[in-house]
Protein backbone atom coordinates (compact mmCIF):
# COMPACT_ATOMS: atom_id res chain seq x y z
CA UNK A 1 0.00 0.00 0.00
CA UNK A 2 1.33 3.41 -0.94
CA UNK A 3 -0.03 6.68 0.34
CA UNK A 4 0.41 10.17 -1.03
CA UNK A 5 -0.76 13.19 0.90
CA UNK A 6 -1.28 16.58 -0.65
CA UNK A 7 -3.29 19.75 -0.24
CA UNK A 8 -1.25 21.60 2.35
CA UNK A 9 -0.35 25.23 2.04
CA UNK A 10 -0.40 28.63 3.67
CA UNK A 11 -3.69 29.92 5.02
CA UNK A 12 -4.74 32.70 7.36
CA UNK A 13 -6.22 31.96 10.74
CA UNK A 14 -9.89 31.19 10.42
CA UNK A 15 -9.44 29.81 6.94
CA UNK A 16 -9.91 26.31 5.55
CA UNK A 17 -7.91 23.67 3.74
CA UNK A 18 -8.73 20.21 2.50
CA UNK A 19 -6.04 17.57 2.59
CA UNK A 20 -6.21 14.48 0.43
CA UNK A 21 -4.52 11.14 0.81
CA UNK A 22 -4.46 9.01 -2.29
CA UNK A 23 -3.90 5.30 -1.90
CA UNK A 24 -2.65 2.58 -4.18
CA UNK A 25 -2.87 -1.08 -3.44
CA UNK A 26 -5.63 -2.95 -1.77
CA UNK A 27 -7.33 -1.27 1.17
CA UNK A 28 -9.43 -3.79 3.05
CA UNK A 29 -12.52 -2.73 4.94
CA UNK A 30 -10.82 -3.35 8.29
CA UNK A 31 -8.09 -0.81 7.59
CA UNK A 32 -7.94 2.33 9.67
CA UNK A 33 -7.06 5.45 7.73
CA UNK A 34 -5.76 8.21 9.92
CA UNK A 35 -4.24 11.64 9.91
CA UNK A 36 -1.45 12.61 12.26
CA UNK A 37 0.48 15.83 12.48
CA UNK A 38 3.84 16.93 13.75
CA UNK A 39 4.68 20.51 14.62
CA UNK A 40 8.30 21.69 14.87
CA UNK A 41 9.87 20.47 18.06
CA UNK A 42 6.85 18.40 19.03
CA UNK A 43 5.91 14.77 18.88
CA UNK A 44 3.61 13.40 16.23
CA UNK A 45 0.01 13.59 17.38
CA UNK A 46 -3.24 11.99 16.37
CA UNK A 47 -5.68 14.12 14.40
CA UNK A 48 -8.48 11.91 13.07
CA UNK A 49 -9.23 8.38 11.99
CA UNK A 50 -11.80 6.54 9.94
CA UNK A 51 -12.38 2.86 9.32
CA UNK A 52 -12.18 2.24 5.59
CA UNK A 53 -15.64 0.69 5.77
CA UNK A 54 -16.86 3.98 7.23
CA UNK A 55 -18.17 2.32 10.35
CA UNK A 56 -16.06 4.30 12.79
CA UNK A 57 -14.80 7.88 12.93
CA UNK A 58 -12.92 9.68 15.65
CA UNK A 59 -11.11 12.97 16.23
CA UNK A 60 -8.68 14.38 18.70
CA UNK A 61 -10.51 16.64 21.12
CA UNK A 62 -8.94 19.84 19.81
CA UNK A 63 -10.11 19.05 16.27
CA UNK A 64 -13.71 18.14 17.02
CA UNK A 65 -16.12 20.50 15.36
CA UNK A 66 -13.42 21.96 13.11
CA UNK A 67 -12.02 18.99 11.16
CA UNK A 68 -13.89 16.37 9.18
CA UNK A 69 -12.41 13.12 7.94
CA UNK A 70 -14.04 11.28 5.08
CA UNK A 71 -13.22 8.75 2.42
CA UNK A 72 -14.19 8.05 -1.14
CA UNK A 73 -13.85 4.35 -1.76
CA UNK A 74 -14.26 4.73 -5.51
CA UNK A 75 -11.31 7.13 -5.64
CA UNK A 76 -9.29 5.32 -2.97
CA UNK A 77 -8.86 8.65 -1.25
CA UNK A 78 -9.20 9.91 2.29
CA UNK A 79 -9.83 13.57 2.98
CA UNK A 80 -9.33 15.87 5.91
CA UNK A 81 -11.42 19.02 5.73
CA UNK A 82 -9.98 21.58 8.11
CA UNK A 83 -12.02 24.65 9.01
CA UNK A 84 -11.49 27.48 11.48
CA UNK A 85 -7.77 26.91 11.33
CA UNK A 86 -5.57 28.30 14.08
CA UNK A 87 -1.86 29.10 14.12
CA UNK A 88 -1.37 26.13 16.46
CA UNK A 89 -2.60 23.85 13.67
CA UNK A 90 0.62 24.58 11.82
CA UNK A 91 2.36 21.26 11.26
CA UNK A 92 3.29 18.63 8.75
CA UNK A 93 0.24 16.43 8.28
CA UNK A 94 0.67 12.75 7.53
CA UNK A 95 -1.82 10.18 6.43
CA UNK A 96 -1.41 6.62 7.62
CA UNK A 97 -3.07 3.29 7.04
CA UNK A 98 -3.02 -0.10 8.66
CA UNK A 99 -5.20 -3.04 9.51
CA UNK A 100 -5.77 -2.36 13.19
CA UNK A 101 -8.28 -2.78 15.93
CA UNK A 102 -10.17 0.44 16.51
CA UNK A 103 -8.61 0.84 19.92
CA UNK A 104 -5.21 1.40 18.32
CA UNK A 105 -6.32 4.28 16.10
CA UNK A 106 -4.38 6.99 17.97
CA UNK A 107 -1.07 5.12 18.20
CA UNK A 108 1.19 6.29 15.39
CA UNK A 109 3.70 3.51 16.01
CA UNK A 110 1.02 0.91 15.17
CA UNK A 111 0.48 2.16 11.63
CA UNK A 112 2.21 0.25 8.88
CA UNK A 113 1.90 2.61 5.91
CA UNK A 114 2.61 6.33 5.77
CA UNK A 115 2.36 9.11 3.25
CA UNK A 116 5.14 11.63 2.81
CA UNK A 117 3.50 14.48 4.71
CA UNK A 118 2.14 17.81 3.59
CA UNK A 119 2.89 21.10 5.31
CA UNK A 120 0.08 23.25 6.64
CA UNK A 121 1.01 26.74 7.77
CA UNK A 122 -1.58 28.94 9.46
CA UNK A 123 -0.65 32.59 9.81
CA UNK A 124 -2.08 34.80 12.50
Amino acid sequence: VQLQAFGGGLVQAGGSLRLSCGTSGRIASNYIMAWFRQAPGKEREFVAAIRWSGSHIDYADSMKGRFTISRDNAKNTVYLQMNSLKPEDTAVYYCAASPLIWGARTRSNEFRYWGQGTLVTVSS
